[in-house]
């Protein structure tokens, strides 16, 4: 298939992994996750890449530059400009559900993470080639 077409609100509540990339583009990348009850992104920082947020299901907290907090509900977006540090915290009862939408791509062509712990892992491998 040349792009995506799906219905991206049943993909991202189906899906349980931390991660998981769903197409990749040369200027843009679609990309599913799950974080579980409590569970975070951790403070990251992206120099060269707009990302853009939907939550589908759940609650979070989103932090800018470890200052400025929104709370965001399902239905909402958010959009991090590059070089703006943040973390996206399940502040909710059950699994947040999301997707994001990185401008240019963030991760490799077909990324499935399972777990943080193996995002974190393959993130460190990643950053140490």
């Amino acid at each position: 298939m040349i792009g995506y077409v799906g219905n991206i609100e049943k993909q991202t509540l189906k899906n349980n992994y931390f991660r998981q990339v769903l197409f990749t583009g040369k200027k843009a990348q679609l990309v599913v996750m799950c974080l579980q009850r409590g569970e975070e992104i951790g403070d990251e920082v992206h120099h060269k890449v707009d990302q853009f947020f939907r939550i589908e299901q759940g609650e979070a907290k989103f932090i800018f530059n470890e200052k400025e907090e929104h709370v965001v509900h399902d239905g909402e977006a958010v959009i991090v400009p590059a070089g703006t540090f943040h973390n996206v915290i399940n502040t909710g009862r059950g699994r947040l559900k999301l997707y994001t939408i990185y401008s240019p791509p963030n991760h490799p062509d077909g990324t499935v993470h399972k777990t943080k712990a193996k995002a974190d892992k393959a993130e460190k491998e990643h950053h140490a080639r």
